[in-house]
């Protein structure tokens, strides 16, 4: 069972404890001639999943209604028609993502402060395959479009609260980028929770309301890739599935294709490569004219690797080329600031990875080894360093990996990350697997790292 979020927010909202609504449930149950006697434990036990019996589920519905002075539905409580029982899966309205959303926010709020209080380590649920994680790119590149996003709501939200969920954005990214998405995570679901909540929920016009679905979504989508940092793979998709539906209330297609892109990324990682394939062509098609030189690159560059996973070279290599032609277009200072992670060498990286991935070890490490050449954050440059090592390792030369894989562990101290984590411990096997002396004292070096907890 899953926990019902959307009951729990509502109940918050309301004001109701357990034991409030379950004695309200029985009253309203009286006035249509039942008799019920629930308690505390039993509200306790829809919270957790439980779906309950007979009219309870419109009892509840007309309780909260009363207190709140709006319609709430039986979707709006989460005890609508169960996601797996619709053959498809519904675009809804906004308003209702926005609900569903934001219980979310709360939800994962609570339990990861709950969790730092017992010490509990998180055991995240897994990212959704199939249609339900094909539906949501589909349902951002087709109509129907918002037409109006206003809403009324408590909080009246103004070119201000926008500009701080901007701020906010910048201030996550470059904390992910300099301490991992480990560290950043909780620091940014709280600040999802207690700051950008609100203001979804609360009054604005259409204008304002797309500017603040646009740089909600550009948190949220950090949100994500923080998750993803942190092997938490089903609640980084569930976050790109929120910016995306958030993008497309802003009518900002670019930044709909970049979160398309930050599950082109999640997808390779898992290995669904048809999967990354159709998603970056689905980005690149709708995004059409809104799409950057930085983005289009990104999302070539993520084909080819896709292509050289599934032995087509002959479309690795055309990927390649276009990335490459796309990369010499980038104008700095003419990019959103979503794609500031389109740094120059992050091509190579790419190209160098696909080539890898094609055999061609020659051009990877020219590749490779120009990254390395080019500026870049820490965290971008222990990647670099760590593919380098890699395919000097490949290529026989156990000696210069060790060198390079020792300016990687330098880079990497102080971040918490398990994806550079994994990069870690793939060079080190690899290293510890050389046979050359150098390497395996590196290796020694890597494995002292590594024993440290996140």
């Amino acid at each position: 069972m899953q926990p019902n979020t959307l009951l729990d927010a509502l109940l918050e909202e309301a004001g109701f404890s357990h034991a409030g609504l379950a004695a309200r449930v029985n009253l309203a149950g009286s006035a249509r001639g039942l008799s019920l006697r629930y308690e505390h434990t039993a509200v306790a036990r829809w919270l957790k999943g439980q779906r309950p019996r007979g009219q309870v589920p419109d009892l509840i519905c007309e309780v909260l209604a009363g207190r709140l002075r709006r319609v709430v539905t039986l979707d709006d409580i989460g005890l609508g028609v169960p996601a797996g029982d619709r053959a498809v899966p519904h675009n809804s309205s906004l308003s209702g993502f926005v609900e569903r959303a934001t219980a979310q926010w709360r939800y994962e709020a609570q339990q990861r402060q709950r969790q730092r209080q017992q010490g509990a380590r998180e055991a995240p649920a897994p990212a959704v395959t199939g249609t339900p994680a094909v539906m949501p790119v589909w349902e951002w590149e087709n109509p129907p479009e918002d037409s109006d996003v206003s809403r009324e709501g408590r909080t009246r939200v103004g070119t201000a609260d926008i500009e701080m969920l901007r701020a906010a954005r910048a201030h996550y990214e470059l904390m992910y980028r300099r301490a991992g998405g480990v560290a950043t995570r909780s620091r940014i679901v709280g600040f999802l929770n207690a700051e950008t909540a609100p203001l979804l929920r609360g009054s604005y016009g259409d204008a304002l309301g797309r500017q603040l679905h646009r740089a909600a979504g550009g948190l949220v989508a950090v949100a994500g890739i923080c998750s993803y940092d942190s092997d938490a793979h089903g609640p980084a998709q569930r976050y790109f599935h929120q910016a995306l539906r958030l993008a497309k209330a802003s009518g900002d297609r670019g930044l709909g294709a970049y979160v398309v892109a930050l599950l082109v990324n999640q997808s390779l990682f898992m290995s669904e490569h048809r999967q990354a394939l159709a998603f970056a062509e689905a980005a690149l098609r709708s995004a059409g004219r809104q799409i950057t030189p930085a983005l289009a690159a990104d999302l070539y560059a993520m084909q080819a690797k896709a292509y050289a996973h599934l032995g087509d070279a002959a479309g690795a290599l055309t990927c390649i080329r276009r990335a490459q032609s796309e990369a010499g277009r980038i104008r700095p200072g003419h990019e959103p600031d979503e794609t500031g992670y389109v740094q120059p060498g992050l091509v190579d990286v790419q190209v160098a990875e696909a080539l890898l991935g094609l055999g061609y070890l020659t051009a990877a490490r020219a590749h490779a080894a120009a990254a390395v050449g080019t500026p870049a954050h820490d965290r971008g440059r222990v990647h670099r360093l760590a593919l380098l090592s890699q395919i000097e390792l490949r290529q026989g030369e156990a000696d210069r990996a060790a060198r390079t894989a020792a300016e990687m562990l330098e880079r990497a101290r102080g971040m918490e990350s398990q994806r550079l984590r994994d990069r870690l411990r793939a060079v080190r096997e690899g290293l510890a697997a050389s046979g050359c002396a150098g390497a395996k004292e590196t290796a020694g070096l890597i494995e002292g790292a590594l024993r440290v907890p996140l």
